[in-house]
């Protein structure tokens, strides 16, 4: 695979991409506890964030959050986000310059975004996306789509009841506030939608036995598979992704929080690498690390496991893209 951290001629690659704006757990790498109150030894992967800068340091990761940068048969480029978590600003500063994302107010006609699930690190950067809407006093802008499930939908109106709301009540002042067009999506993957042109198919997860999370399959020429929160896979869901069901992924991207042992809400690296040998994609690459994984060591240890068993796996890391075919 081949990949890098961004274009250095100015120019738009002429294809598409797949560009990791984030990595990490909900909580974020380094680990502020690591920081404010060291053990000893101190961590070496935290200890590294006051030593390297972070887009030099694969192993400073924000919230989990992927840019489809989509190149159309013409050409032209379009921008599908899924997940805008509490690291959304720092990771928009961080690599939309080195990946030549188009400026500002060109972009938001082409960018559409999809929500996996509405916990913090899904989405509390929600209110930043007026910092990448073109400026109105007044609000009178083309809003921004976001596709979500009902449940999502029903939790952002009490979380962001000024993005909901429909008209101002009589009296009350405008105020400046991100403009967006709430599109609802089903947990089902027998019913697609379709972002900027491209196909996605809504993949339910269990993130916890109590929560259904949102993973998604899109890609013609390639098939993806994105699972960023996830503890269980059921069977309808995994039919539509593994090589003994609906066909081979050429790329799977899945959780992976801790580097040992369980968890209750997500897979951990024992339980992630038993997924990907169960739907044996072609190429895996690994999201929601905790300080745990240590970037360089860890993928080693995955190059050896990668010849053992016949599937290339790799952590991935913010600010990573993947050229790909879609």
């Amino acid at each position: 695979m081949a990949t890098s951290n961004g274009s250095d001629d100015g120019t738009t690659p002429s294809e598409s991409a797949l560009i990791f704006l984030g990595t990490g757990c909900s909580s974020m790498v380094p680990n502020v506890m690591c920081l404010i109150n060291p053990s000893d030894p101190p961590c070496s992967v935290c200890a590294q964030s006051l030593s390297i800068p972070p887009e030099k340091n694969p192993n400073y990761r924000c919230n989990t959050s992927l840019l489809i940068d989509y190149c159309e048969s013409n050409g032209g480029h379009k921008y599908i986000l899924i997940d805008v978590g509490k690291t959304f600003r720092e990771t928009v500063l961080r690599w939309f310059v080195p990946h030549r994302i188009p400026r500002i107010d060109s972009f938001l006609v082409e960018l559409q975004i999809i929500l996996t699930h509405e916990h913090a690190d899904a989405v509390l950067g929600l209110d930043d996306i007026r910092a990448v809407q073109p400026f109105s006093p007044i609000n009178d802008i083309d809003p921004t789509p976001i596709y979500l499930s009902q449940h999502s939908m029903d939790s952002i109106e009490e979380k962001f009841p000024y993005l909901v709301q429909k008209k101002r009540k009589e009296g009350q002042e405008i105020r400046r506030v991100a403009q967006i067009a709430w599109n609802i999506i089903t947990d089902d993957c027998n019913q697609p939608f379709f972002a900027s042109g491209l196909k996605f198919t809504p993949l339910p997860v269990m993130h916890g036995e109590d929560y259904i999370c949102l993973g998604f399959l899109f890609g013609e020429k390639s098939r993806v598979a994105y699972i960023s929160d996830v503890s269980r896979i059921p069977a309808s869901t995994e039919y539509a992704i593994s090589k003994s069901g609906a066909g081979q992924l050429d790329l799977l991207i899945l959780d992976s929080l801790y580097r040992t042992g369980s968890h209750n809400v997500h897979l951990c690296f024992p339980q992630t690498l038993e997924t990907v040998k169960r739907l044996c994609p072609k190429q895996t690459l690994l999201i929601g690390m905790t300080h745990e994984f240590d970037h360089h060591k860890d993928n080693e240890f995955l190059k050896e496991w990668s010849k053992r068993e016949g599937i290339p796996v790799q952590l991935s890391r913010d600010g990573l893209r993947v050229p790909i075919n879609l």
